[in-house]
């Protein structure tokens, strides 16, 4: 597979959620999906766990019914209070036009998911409910950089991909669906996985460090 020959920064920069943009009817080679998830495997877990599961999702009528279940929950996201065309409630112009071209991207991937050529599933064993901050952020922090590195992969390699949590609202008919024992695996994601229709991406536009960091101390710009 011939790759962008990128430099890590410019992956770092330029890997967007790709909606608009994925080619739909350019199936993707299950060599170039595996070189992604060994890049995935080779991310840190807690405790040196490597507890991650990966389940990728090809098959024409199982992307179905997680698309049907991505748009029943896509209609209740819509109308939820914070979704992406309230998050920001100031006044920036920019930010404003940012956000409605998420939301417009997001809808129209709701409306074609069902053409994703790949959905990648993280999993980790067990269930999160119910379980102390400490042990919640440590098995996130096991799957979240896993996947992250997979979306880097698949950048490196003109496909794109959008880190989807939306089905999880129907997490156990997802389960159903795939044949995941619910009670003992959690699912963390849905990963949507397609080659880029050109792979000219942009930094995208993101507020000056000094609006989020701080040092020391929280009060302490």
């Amino acid at each position: 597979m011939e790759k962008l020959g990128l430099s890590v920064d410019e992956v770092l920069h330029t890997t967007r959620a790709v909606r608009k943009r994925l080619d739909f009817d350019r199936p993707v080679e299950r060599a170039v999906i595996d070189e992604c998830l060994e890049s995935a495997i080779q991310s840190p877990t807690g405790s040196n766990s490597q507890m991650w599961q990966w389940l990728v999702v090809t098959d024409e009528d199982k992307r179905a019914g997680l698309a049907d279940l991505y748009r029943q929950g896509w209609e209740i996201y819509a109308n939820m209070e914070g979704n992406a065309a309230t998050a920001y409630q100031g006044d920036d112009t920019d930010r404003l036009a940012q956000q409605a071209r998420v939301t417009t991207s997001a809808e129209y991937l709701a409306e074609n998911f069902h053409r994703v050529p790949v959905m990648l599933i993280p999993c980790l064993p067990g269930r999160l409910e119910g379980l102390p901050t400490m042990a919640t952020t440590s098995m996130l922090g096991s799957i979240l950089p896993g996947a992250w590195s997979f979306m880097l992969a698949a950048r490196e390699r003109s496909l794109g991909t959008a880190w989807t949590t939306i089905h999880l609202m129907f997490e156990e008919q997802a389960a159903e669906i795939l044949e995941i024992p619910y009670a003992e695996v959690t699912q963390c994601a849905l990963i949507t996985m397609g080659y880029s229709i050109g792979t000219d991406f942009k930094p995208a536009k993101r507020p000056p460090l000094e609006t989020v960091v701080h040092r020391d101390t929280w009060g302490n710009r």
